[in-house]
């Protein structure tokens, strides 16, 4: 949705010396809201916002402020519930807006440090007045947020990049926390780990698809176009395919080499749904001259991170590019980022033979996703000016997948991971998919080893040479390093 930034001024600091030192960092999130940008000052602090118009197109420019001025909010994301949160203050409160976001105000006022426990939605946002400041970032950490300690005080900025240079070190403001002053840090959501309460395959299927159905209109939630990046994967496939059902129309988008096998499963897929498909064809000279501005706005010179960063850019270039025939550009992304994580799609989770084991396994898995592939979607798509949402990752859902029986979370009879979903969603496929062996995410756009081969003169490393490469990339364009909690080192799979 946009990019923001702020900072908590320390005593005697002037607001003013704040927002030069502020104004750089907005400035370097320029991409992530290309639509306009807004400044407000307020007791001890100071707010700004970058904006990516998605709701509200004529009136929900941020910072959003209550009317009697003294309560103040920027925020990233979509907060999917807030029409019920809106009904529910109708009579006390009056709105200046349509935004989702507004309703931040009147909910911090009636529930204070509470306010995220009553919200459904992926966010990052500050709020600021009456000398008070409030700062969240969603259950998962879909939407990012740094923080680090300068001149001025304590600043926040929707990428790491922002803070480079103007604070002492770079920290990941961390999922599923709350921030106050006086407080600190605050834990209001862990990754759930219910008992086992979908047991047998018919109940477990139905619940599932009961759910991502209502998770993936949720998602469609906007006032400019909807698209889904396809890459004839399973996840990919389940999303488009409940997303069509929803709209009149789709746009489905997919990138690769020209003997990708991903661009013909996808085209199978989009001609089954009756989706609008677009594709582009890459070169390897186009991925090469890419690499730097992909590293730049990873933050990261993780040698997996970048591969699997790479169709995700192109995918992105090619939606943002793409004008439908109303005029429109498609601005919102349904993905299927989470099916991996939550129905055990990795190839070494075979080796799992205690059920506890697994579930202890996705749990981990689904907690690290802030650092791994959705920084990767975050970014690549907001490079782009184009906004990542997931389906698989609503909280209802987790609670719901990880409440299935982890023995139902086993390899079919062919060998094919994630049984559970191929037979919730058959229907809804050509068979060929639905059966259809998972693929490493970068494969579809790269053949295996294709990024060290390029990068990599004669007789020498190709993996070695490509994460030497990376990290020169990556350093060569910040002039601050990043703290390590900051480069998110990879810590699990990332395809």
């Amino acid at each position: 949705m946009c990019g923001i930034a702020g900072v908590i001024l320390k005593g005697g600091a002037a607001a003013r010396g704040a927002r030069e030192s502020l104004a750089p960092a907005l400035q370097c999130l320029n991409h992530r809201g290309p639509d306009g940008e807004g400044w407000v000052e307020t007791d001890g602090a100071l707010l700004a916002h970058r904006r990516l118009a998605i709701v509200d197109l004529p009136g929900g420019c941020q910072p959003l402020s209550a009317r009697d001025g003294r309560l103040h909010a920027v925020c990233n994301g979509e907060i999917y519930n807030h029409e019920a949160i809106r009904r529910s203050f109708r009579s006390a409160y009056r709105f200046r807006t349509r935004s989702d976001s507004e309703v931040l105000l009147p909910l911090f006022e009636h529930a204070r440090t509470n306010t995220v426990c009553c919200l459904d939605g992926m966010y990052a946002f500050l709020l600021a007045g009456r000398n008070r400041f409030y700062a969240a970032r969603d259950p998962i950490g879909i939407k990012p947020l740094y923080y680090g300690r300068g001149g001025q005080g304590l600043l926040f900025a929707s990428e790491a990049k922002a803070l480079a240079g103007h604070v002492e070190e770079i920290e990941e403001f961390p999922p599923g926390h709350y921030y106050t002053p006086e407080s600190g840090f605050t834990r209001y959501y862990d990754v759930p780990d219910p008992a086992p309460r979908y047991c047998d395959e018919t109940t477990a299927c139905r619940s599932l698809r009961q759910v991502l159905e209502k998770s993936v209109r949720k998602r469609l939630m906007a006032d400019v176009p909807v698209g889904v990046f396809l890459s004839g994967g399973l996840d990919s496939s389940v999303v488009a395919a409940l997303a069509r059902l929803a709209t009149a129309e789709l746009h489905t988008f997919a990138v690769g080499l020209p003997d990708s096998p991903d661009l013909g499963a996808a085209r199978t897929v989009a001609e089954h749904i009756g989706s609008i498909h677009h594709e582009v064809l890459l070169r390897e000279d186009q991925i090469r001259a890419a690499l730097p501005r992909i590293v730049y706005h990873l933050e990261s010179s993780d040698r997996a991170l970048v591969r699997s960063a790479v169709p995700n850019w192109f995918v992105a270039r090619l939606a943002a590019k793409t004008r439908f025939d109303d005029g429109r550009y498609c601005k919102v992304i349904l993905t299927g980022e989470g099916a991996d994580e939550l129905f055990a799609g990795y190839h070494y989770l075979r080796a799992y033979t205690d059920p506890a084991e697994l579930q202890a396994e996705l749990r981990r898995l689904v907690g690290a996703l802030h650092g791994l592939n959705l920084q990767r979607l975050d970014r690549m798509t907001m490079a782009h000016g184009i906004e990542g949402r997931v389906p698989f990752l609503d909280a209802e859902f987790i609670e719901t997948a990880l409440a299935v029986d982890p023995n139902l979370k086993v390899f079919n009879r062919k060998g094919l991971e994630k049984a559970l979903l191929r037979d919730a969603f058959a229907d809804l496929l050509p068979p060929e998919i639905v059966q259809r062996e998972k693929l490493e995410f970068a494969a579809g756009a790269t053949r295996p080893g294709f990024l060290g081969k390029l990068l990599s003169p004669e007789g020498e490393s190709a993996e070695s040479v490509e994460q030497d490469f990376y990290e020169h990339l990556f350093a060569r364009q910040f002039s601050t390093p990043f703290a390590p909690s900051a480069r998110h080192r990879w810590q699990g799979p990332v395809f």
